[in-house]
C-alpha cells in the first residue's frame, strides 16, 4: 500500500462483512500461535520469578530476554531468502519457516519448564538462556506470520487482517497468561507458597497449546502474492556460507557482550558515583555495551565478505536492497520521519506493560483476580478494541485512528497512577483495564496496518521486520530498568513519566499524516 491507499474509505458495512472472508479466519488462528511465547517470557514468567524469591529489579531486566524481537530484522532476509530443506518442497516458502519457528518455540518454553530459577545464580543463567531461545524462536514465528499476512491478501484486506491477528495474538496471550496463572495457582504455586512442580506443569502446558499453531501451518494455503519473490540463482553452497557468516557475526555479537561483563559492571558503578542515580548509570553503560556488540557484529560480517565467505552481491541484495528500496520510495526525509514515528510509538504502553503485574501484585491484588480482571476480562476490551480499530481505520483511514491510539494509550496510563494511590478494590481495577486494553486495541490494529502499508511487496518479511523491530527496540530497553525507576520515584511519579513519553509519538503522527496527503 502506498501513501495514497492510506486515504481510501469503505463502507462500515463492507468493513464489518470483510470479518467473514477466510483469509482473516485464518490469522485468528496464526495470532494466537504468536501471542503464547511473548507472556512467558513477560509476565507470567515475572510472576513465577518473584514467587521463586528473585528480586523485582532482576525480574523486569529478564524484559530484555524478548530483545530478539527488537533485532528480528537481522535474520529476516535469511527467512527471506534461504529455503528449508525437504520442507520448502512440501510446504512452500511461508509455511516451512513457520513449522520450523513453532517446534523451535516449543522446545524452548520445555527447556524454561525444566528450569527452577529458585535454585540459585546457575539456574537463573539457564532459565535467561531459555528465555532469550524463546524470544529468538518466537520472534522468527512473527517474522513469517507477519510475511504472510501481508501477502495473503490485497492491500484493502489489510486492516482487517491485522484486527483478527491482535485478536488472535490477545487470545493467545490470555492463555499464556490468565491460563498460565490459573495453573500455576490451582497446583498450588503462590507468593507465600512456591511450587516448582507447578509451575513446570504451566509451562508444559503452553507448549502443547501451541500445537495448535502447528496445525493452522500444515491446513492453510501458501499465499499467491510474492509467491515468486525470494528465488534465485544462488545455490546451496552460497546460502550455506551465508548461514556460517550470520552464525560468526552472532558469535562475534555475544563475545563481546558476555566477555564485556565485569567492564560493565566496573564502569556502572564508576558512573553510579559520578551521576548518584544507579538506573541512568545503568542505562548509559548497557547502551554503550550493546552499541559496541552491535559493532563488532557487523565488523566481523564485513570482513568475512571481504575475504569472500559469501557473495558480495547476495549480501548486498539480502540487506542493502530492502532499505534501499524504501528510502527510495518515500525520500530520505519523509523515511526518517516515518522511522523516527515507528520508534516511538509503542513507547508508553510497553514501558507500563513490562512492570504491569509486578504492579498489580504489589498491589495486593492475587493472581486469580490478575487473571480475571488483566488477562481475562482485559483480553475481551483488547479483542473489541481491535475490531473496532480496524473497522474505524477501513472507515477513516489509518492516520487518523493511528492519532486517537496514541492519544488515548498515553492518557489512559495516568489511570494507574489513581490505581497505586486507591485502596485495592475491583470495581476500579476494571475500569482501569477497561481503558487501557480498549486504547491499546484501537493503538495496535491501525499501528499493525500502518506498518503493512510501508512495506513493499518484494522485501515483505525484511521491511516489517525492520519497522516490527524498530517499533519495540527503544521500549524495551527502557522497560528493562522500569522496575528500578519505580523503586527511585514510586509507582505513581513512574506513571506520569510514560503518559509523557506518549507526546513524540503524537506529534509524529500528525507531521506524517500531513506529508503521507501530500
Amino acid at each position: 500500500m502506498n501513501e495514497t491507499a492510506l486515504a481510501r474509505r469503505t463502507t462500515f458495512a463492507e468493513a464489518i462483512g470483510a470479518l467473514k472472508n477466510p483469509r482473516v479466519i485464518t490469522m485468528l488462528f496464526l495470532g494466537f500461535s504468536a501471542g503464547v511465547p511473548i507472556l512467558l517470557i513477560f509476565s507470567s514468567l515475572s510472576l513465577w520469578l518473584r514467587e521463586a524469591g528473585v528480586s523485582r529489579s532482576a525480574v523486569t531486566f529478564f524484559s530484555w530476554a524478548a530483545l530478539g524481537y527488537s533485532f528480528k530484522f537481522v535474520w529476516a532476509p535469511l527467512i527471506d531468502r534461504l529455503p528449508v530443506p525437504l520442507l520448502g518442497r512440501w510446504l512452500g516458502r511461508r509455511r516451512s519457516w513457520m513449522l520450523v519457528a513453532q517446534i523451535a518455540v516449543i522446545a524452548a518454553i520445555m527447556w524454561m519448564a525444566s528450569t527452577d530459577p529458585s535454585q540459585g545464580e546457575a539456574s537463573l543463567k539457564y532459565m535467561a538462556m531459555a528465555a532469550v531461545a524463546l524470544g529468538f524462536s518466537s520472534a522468527t514465528q512473527d517474522i513469517v506470520i507477519d510475511a504472510y499476512r501481508i501477502e495473503a491478501a490485497d492491500d484493502r484486506l489489510q486492516a482487517m487482517m491485522s484486527s483478527s491477528y491482535i485478536a488472535g495474538y490477545r487470545i493467545g496471550m490470555l492463555v499464556a497468561g490468565a491460563g498460565a496463572l490459573f495453573i500455576a495457582d490451582a497446583l498450588g504455586s503462590s507468593s507465600d507458597s512456591y511450587s516448582y512442580s507447578a509451575w513446570y506443569w504451566t509451562y508444559m502446558a503452553m507448549a502443547a497449546v501451541m500445537i495448535i499453531g502447528v496445525v493452522t501451518t500444515l491446513v492453510v494455503p501458501e499465499p499467491e502474492r510474492g509467491a515468486g519473490i525470494g528465488s534465485s540463482s544462488y545455490g546451496p553452497v552460497d546460502y550455506l556460507r551465508f548461514l556460517l557468516l550470520f552464525a560468526l557475526a552472532v558469535l562475534a555479537f555475544i563475545a563481546v557482550f558476555y566477555y564485556s561483563t565485569n567492564i560493565a559492571a566496573s564502569a556502572s558503578a564508576s558512573l553510579h558515583e559520578m551521576l548518584g542515580n544507579q538506573t541512568l548509570a545503568g542505562f548509559f553503560v548497557e547502551a554503550v555495551r550493546l552499541t559496541t556488540a552491535v559493532a563488532a557484529a557487523l565488523l566481523a560480517g564485513w570482513l568475512l565478505a571481504k575475504v569472500g565467505l559469501v557473495d558480495e552481491s547476495m549480501l548486498r541484495e539480502t540487506y542493502v536492497d530492502p532499505v534501499r528500496d524504501f528510502f527510495r520510495r518515500y525520500g530520505a526525509g519523509l523515511a526518517l520521519l516515518l522511522l523516527a514515528l515507528i520508534g516511538c510509538y509503542r513507547i508508553s504502553d510497553i514501558v507500563l506493560g513490562v512492570i504491569s503485574n509486578v504492579f498489580y501484585q504489589d498491589m495486593g491484588y492475587t493472581k486469580t483476580e490478575i487473571a480475571a480482571a488483566v488477562k481475562t476480562y482485559g483480553l475481551l476490551m483488547t479483542i473489541f478494541g481491535g475490531f473496532l480499530g480496524g473497522v474505524l481505520a477501513m472507515r477513516f483511514g489509518v492516520m487518523k485512528v493511528l492519532f486517537l491510539g496514541a492519544l488515548l494509550s498515553a492518557a489512559t496510563n495516568l489511570l494507574f497512577m489513581l490505581l497505586a494511590t486507591s485502596e485495592a478494590t475491583a470495581l476500579l481495577l476494571y475500569v482501569v483495564i477497561s481503558a487501557d486494553n480498549l486504547a491499546a486495541g484501537i493503538a495496535s490494529a491501525a499501528f499493525v496496518a500502518f506498518l503493512s502499508s510501508l512495506t513493499s511487496i518484494s522485501f515483505t518479511a525484511v521491511q516489517y521486520a525492520i519497522f516490527s523491530s524498530l517499533m519495540t527496540l527503544l521500549p524495551k530497553i527502557l522497560g528493562g530498568y522500569s522496575g528500578s525507576i519505580v523503586e527511585g520515584v514510586g509507582y505513581p511519579t513512574f506513571f506520569v513519566l510514560t503518559t509523557v513519553l506518549g507526546i513524540p509519538a503524537l506529534i509524529l503522527v500528525v507531521i506524517a499524516g500531513r506529508k503521507l496527503m501530500r
